[in-house]
């Protein structure tokens, strides 16, 4: 099922002009704190009627304001999953999760609740209260509440905003898991690279009430310019499969064709997954260096090079792995006579790359294109 969203609306200074297709999967909206990611989300669950606008989820319409359609929230079926779990404190879990399932209409398609349980792995939780929940437990039974509401869409607003890092690792896999085997869709909203690297298979871009770009989430990740802290946050996402694990700690992944050398991952052999490689991680040689420390050597070919508004300039290469990003210097580019065609080596530290980085593999994280940076140097996304 797809959503269609086309929203105008204004609050005080602030104006909302944004269009965008969310196919299944991860969507994520993603941009800087005011780009209107909450406002849109708030419209699609008919918490915020906007001024003008029409909202379509597969073949249904829950807004249409130039026919007079104006579903009400609970007629609209979503699951809304917030920064907080918003359980009822005097519930245990188990009755949590039946409130969820009251409301799901009688002949709608509903989840199986033990599956659901055991997609989150929350059985042992069962006969607790929230009270006594970890943060991360309380997200998980806010998502198998919204599961079990039997909802055509899912919305996400900033759902791992208020944990540690402790926390968010231990989530995070669950909203894969959610992503590849629930088949409904998911609008997600963050301005977290990480998040949105590990999660997404579509991107929406939104600075300032307007979105700026979308696409596929391997391609979008390529482009800085899409990222809210811009270039300092390029990466890239390369898929991999795990080859092996070593007895001095080390996984080795097969990425294209290549091995890349991690720290320790808890997947098995065979295993696909999407691994984040920052720009500012990876460092350029034009010929193969010897008598390093570093165990990742990728040969690559310079696609393209972008100078930023600094000393810094992004260099989009393509390499076995697929595509990487390398954010280096002007003068350490001008001295290597990088250009187009360009053959290089791209080094990559194995324990540069954070253990939040490292996700389950997941559709949309095919390689980003080769072609098309924006007019300031910062993107690599092709046009």
């Amino acid at each position: 099922m797809t959503l269609s969203v086309r929203l105008r609306h204004r609050l005080g200074a602030f104006a909302l002009d944004a269009e965008f297709m969310a196919p299944p999967g991860l969507t994520v909206l993603f941009g800087r704190s005011g780009s209107g990611k909450t406002t849109i989300v708030n419209a699609v669950a008919g918490l915020l009627m906007p001024d003008e606008g029409r909202i379509v989820a597969g073949d249904r319409t829950l807004l249409d304001t130039k026919r007079g359609i104006r579903l009400k929230s609970h007629r609209r079926r979503l699951g809304y999953i917030f920064q907080e779990g918003r359980l009822f404190p005097h519930l245990t879990v188990r009755q949590n999760l039946a409130y969820g399932a009251w409301f799901a209409p009688r002949h709608a398609p509903r989840e199986n609740r033990d599956r659901v349980v055991e997609l989150l792995g929350i059985g042992s939780l069962l006969d607790r209260r929230p009270g006594a929940l970890s943060g991360g437990e309380k997200q998980r039974v806010a998502i198998g509440r919204a599961l079990l509401s039997a909802p055509r869409l899912i919305l996400a607003d900033e759902p791992l905003a208020a944990l540690d890092e402790a926390r968010k690792a231990e989530i995070l896999p669950y909203f894969e898991r959610l992503r590849d085997e629930v088949s409904i869709p998911i609008l997600y909203v963050s301005h977290s690279a990480t998040e949105v690297a590990r999660l997404a298979t579509t991107i929406v871009a939104l600075d300032a009430g307007r979105v700026v770009a979308q696409g596929p989430a391997a391609e979008m990740l390529a482009d800085p310019a899409v990222l809210p802290t811009g270039a300092r946050e390029a990466g890239a996402v390369v898929q991999a499969r795990v080859a092996h694990h070593h007895a001095d700690g080390l996984t080795e992944l097969d990425a294209g064709g290549t091995p890349l050398f991690l720290p320790r991952v808890g997947a098995p052999p065979g295993d696909t997954l999407r691994v984040r490689i920052s720009a500012h991680d990876v460092i350029l040689a034009r010929q193969r260096p010897d008598g390093l420390s570093a165990l990742n050597i990728l040969p690559g070919v310079v696609q393209e090079l972008r100078p930023g508004a600094g000393p810094g300039t992004i260099v989009a290469l393509e390499t076995p792995a697929g595509r990487l990003l390398a954010r280096i210097t002007r003068r350490s580019a001008e001295a290597l006579r990088l250009e187009p065609g360009s053959q290089v080596h791209a080094i990559i530290k194995t324990v540069s790359v954070a253990p939040l980085d490292i996700g389950g593999g997941g559709a949309g994280v095919e390689a980003a294109g080769p072609n098309g940076m924006s007019h300031d140097g910062t993107s690599v996304r092709p046009r």
